[in-house]
């Protein structure tokens, strides 16, 4: 079973960027923090589309959402401080010939659960069902 299981339906894009995560840890750590910060890229954006107090800002970059002022007014500055180590070890996977360890991936998706259990948390409808 999946670590983000938990995840009711209307995340269902979510949850497949993340158990896609999930599911290269141990045989692609690499491929895993690239689909850690692409389900956390979605999560963001997805916060922007449903939450009316955030502003998108002109740059649709995701550090330029992160660091969005109404961002960093709304979400915890844990769940602020793990996206950040999404983004940047991601960033890292994608754009540097670095190793990546599976101990990052571990860690990458670790982080990814503590976002969305939040994200599910604080917007989930009441009595909505897992997946």
């Amino acid at each position: 079973m999946s670590n983000f299981a938990f995840l009711p339906t209307e995340f269902r894009t979510l949850a497949e960027a993340a158990q896609t995560a999930e599911s290269h840890v141990f045989s692609d750590a690499r491929g895993a923090c690239f689909h850690a910060r692409f389900a956390l890229e979605a999560a963001v954006h997805w916060l922007y589309r449903h939450d009316q107090e955030l502003e998108m800002p002109y740059d649709q970059s995701l550090g330029a959402l992160l660091h969005a002022p109404s961002f960093q007014q709304r979400v915890p500055e844990a769940i602020f401080q793990k996206a950040r180590t999404i983004q940047k070890v991601g960033n890292q996977a994608v754009h540097s010939q670095k190793p990546i360890r599976q101990f990052d991936a571990l860690q990458l998706v670790k982080e990814l659960q503590h976002v969305l259990y939040w994200l599910a948390r604080t917007y989930t409808r009441p009595g909505a069902a897992p997946m």
